[in-house]
C-alpha cells in the first residue's frame, strides 16, 4: 500500500522559513569572546615579529659595522643580506598596506588596525581581497609565492626549510577546493575584519622569522672566519703522512679559524716560509720517522701578535706496491683471471700496470683482468705511479703461468632446490632419460670455469657380456643412446668415457676418468 504524504499547511511553511533563516543569522554571528581572541593573537603576533625585527635590525647593524672594517671579507655576505631585506620589507609592507585598506573600509577612513572598532564586519575584507577588477586577494598570493621560492633557496637547513615553506604554504584544503574556491577567497571570503587583520599579521611574523633565520646564517659566515674567536690553535694538515721515498711532503699550515683577507706568517727552523697560502713542501730523500716543528704568528681584530706552535710526525717509506691474483697465486693461460693492484699512499687512478707474456684489461679502480698467453712460462706485471709530477717504478711482480688443469663431467638435472650435477653413481632411470647430455667444468671452489663437450662415448654390455660402445657428437645424447638407455633394467650398468672438451683456453682435453653410472 503506498504511504501518503502529509500536506503542509502554509502555516507551518511560514515557521519552517522563519527557522531557517534565524539559523542563518546564529551562523552567521560571530561572538565577542572569538573577537576578543582574535584581537589578543594579534596583538601576541606584533610583539613578537616587533621582537623579530628589533634583532634582525641589530644584526644589519653587525653587517654594516663588518662592511667598514673589512669590505673584502664581507661584501659578499652583505649584498645578500641587504637582498633578504629587501624581498622581506616588499612582503611585509604589503601586508600592513592590505591590513590598513580592510580596516579602512570596516571603520571608515580614521579607522586604525591597533583599534579596530567593527571588528565582526564581514564585507571588509571580502571587498578588499576580492572584489571583481579591485581584489587584491590573487596579488597577495602571488607575492607570498615568490617570496617562498627566492627565501627557501637561501636556506641550507633541511628542517627550517621545510618550516619556513609550511609557513608560506598556498595550498587549499581539500574540502574548500571540491567547493570550488582559489586560495584567496578560502582565507579573506566572509571572514570578520578582526580575524583577517590577525591573518596578515601572522604572515608578518613569519616574513621576519624567515628573514632573520637567513641573516643568522649569513652573519655565521662573517664571524667564523674572523680571527675574533675565544681559541685559537695552529693545525698542521699534511697532504699524506706517509711519503715514498723521493716523493715530497706536502703540508697546508694553518691557524684556526682561517682569515683569507689577513694571512699568517709561518717559521720553520727560524725561518719564515715563502707562500702566502701556508704550502710547505720539502723532498723526503731518507726514509723513517720525521717530525716537522716550527711556530704560526697573525694579528688579532685588536692588532695584537698572536704565537701558535706546532708540530706534525710523518713517515716516509720505500716504494711499495702490491700486485695479486684475487684467485691463488698462479694464473691460468688463456683464461681471464682477475687482479688486484695497490700502492699504499697512492690512488688507483695514478697507478699504471704494465705485463708480459699476455694481455691486461682494468676493470675499474685497483682491478684488472689478466689473460696470459704462455702456459709453463711467466707473466710479469710492472706497477709504476704519478708521484709529485713524476712517474716513479713501484715495483715488478712475477707469476706462473699454468694450463687449466681438466674439467670433472657431469650430468645436470633439475630438483626442487635448483639444479644438481651427479658425476657418477645410482640414479633412477626416470631423472637419466629427462635429462639432454653432460657437461664438464672446474668446480673446485676457487675456480668455476665451463668446458664445451665436443663428443663422448657412452658403453655398455649386451647379455652375453660384450662391450658395446654408443658414440655421441655433441653434448647431447643421441637418439641411439637414448634408445638404449630406455631398455636399461634396475641395477644395470653403463659408463661415460672418452669425453673431449674444450676450455675458455681453446685447448681440447680428453677426460680420462670415465663416468660410472648404475640404473636404480
Amino acid at each position: 500500500m503506498p504511504i501518503q504524504k502529509k500536506r503542509v499547511s502554509p502555516r507551518q511553511k511560514m515557521i519552517n522559513l522563519m527557522y531557517l533563516v534565524l539559523m542563518a543569522m546564529l551562523a552567521l554571528n560571530v561572538s565577542s569572546d572569538v573577537l576578543n581572541g582574535f584581537s589578543l593573537v594579534s596583538d601576541s603576533l606584533s610583539k613578537t615579529t616587533q621582537n623579530a625585527s628589533h634583532v634582525n635590525n641589530d644584526i644589519y647593524e653587525t653587517f654594516d659595522e663588518q662592511m667598514k672594517n673589512n669590505p673584502a671579507k664581507v661584501k659578499q655576505w652583505y649584498d645578500k643580506a641587504q637582498y633578504v631585506r629587501g624581498i622581506s620589507d616588499s612582503l611585509y609592507n604589503l601586508a600592513e598596506e592590505l591590513k590598513e585598506a580592510i580596516v579602512r573600509e570596516s571603520d571608515g577612513e580614521e579607522g586604525d588596525v591597533n583599534n579596530i572598532k567593527n571588528r565582526e564586519d564581514l564585507e571588509a575584507s571580502t571587498q578588499i581581497m576580492l572584489a571583481p577588477g579591485t581584489g587584491r586577494g590573487k596579488e597577495l598570493r602571488q607575492a607570498i609565492v615568490n617570496y617562498r621560492e627566492k627565501i627557501i633557496k637561501m636556506v641550507t637547513d633541511k628542517e627550517k626549510r621545510e618550516i619556513i615553506s609550511s609557513n608560506f604554504s598556498t595550498e587549499v584544503p581539500t574540502k574548500a577546493r571540491m567547493m570550488g574556491k582559489n586560495w584567496q577567497e578560502y582565507m579573506f571570503e566572509s571572514v570578520p575584519t578582526a580575524a583577517a587583520v590577525t591573518l596578515l599579521t601572522k604572515l608578518q611574523s613569519d616574513v621576519r622569522y624567515a628573514e632573520g633565520e637567513i641573516l643568522h646564517n649569513l652573519i655565521s659566515n662573517v664571524d667564523v672566519k674572523d680571527i675574533r674567536v675565544n681559541q685559537l690553535n695552529a693545525y698542521v694538515i699534511p697532504n699524506s703522512q706517509t711519503v715514498v721515498q723521493g716523493g715530497k711532503f706536502s703540508a697546508q699550515i694553518i691557524m684556526a679559524a682561517v682569515d683569507t683577507t689577513r694571512r699568517p706568517t709561518i717559521y720553520i727552523g727560524g725561518q719564515p716560509i715563502k707562500s702566502d697560502k701556508g704550502l710547505y713542501e720539502m723532498v723526503c730523500s731518507k726514509t723513517g720517522d720525521f717530525t716537522l716543528n716550527g711556530f704560526i704568528e697573525m694579528l688579532n681584530g685588536d692588532g695584537e701578535k698572536v704565537k701558535r706552535d706546532f708540530s706534525q710526525k710523518y713517515t716516509v717509506v720505500a716504494p711499495s706496491a702490491t700486485v695479486s691474483a684475487d684467485i691463488m697465486n698462479v694464473l691460468y693461460a688463456g683464461y681471464d683471471n682477475p687482479m688486484s693492484v695497490s700502492v699504499p699512499g697512492i690512488p688507483s687512478n695514478k697507478l699504471h700496470v704494465t705485463m708480459t707474456g699476455g694481455t691486461l684489461t682494468q676493470k675499474g679502480d685497483g682491478h684488472y683482468v689478466a689473460h696470459p698467453s704462455n702456459p709453463g712460462g711467466e707473466a710479469v706485471f710492472t706497477v709504476s705511479a704519478q708521484n709529485e709530477g713524476r712517474t716513479q717504478e713501484m715495483g715488478k711482480f712475477t707469476f706462473r703461468v699454468r694450463k687449466l688443469p681438466d674439467p670433472t663431467a657431469f650430468i645436470a638435472y633439475a630438483t626442487e632446490g635448483g639444479e644438481e650435477h651427479f658425476t657418477g653413481g645410482a640414479i633412477s632411470k626416470q631423472i637419466l632419460m629427462n635429462t639432454e647430455g653432460i657437461g664438464a667444468a672446474i668446480d673446485d671452489g676457487l675456480l668455476n670455469i665451463a668446458f664445451r663437450v665436443n663428443s663422448f662415448e657412452m658403453l655398455l654390455f649386451d647379455a652375453m657380456g660384450n662391450a658395446v660402445p654408443y658414440k655421441s657428437n655433441g653434448s647431447k645424447f643421441s637418439d641411439q643412446q637414448k634408445a638404449q638407455m630406455r631398455g636399461l633394467a634396475r641395477n644395470k650398468m653403463l659408463f661415460i668415457r672418452d669425453i673431449h672438451a674444450t676450455g675458455p683456453d681453446g685447448i681440447e682435453r680428453v677426460l680420462n676418468n670415465p663416468m660410472e653410472i648404475k640404473i636404480k
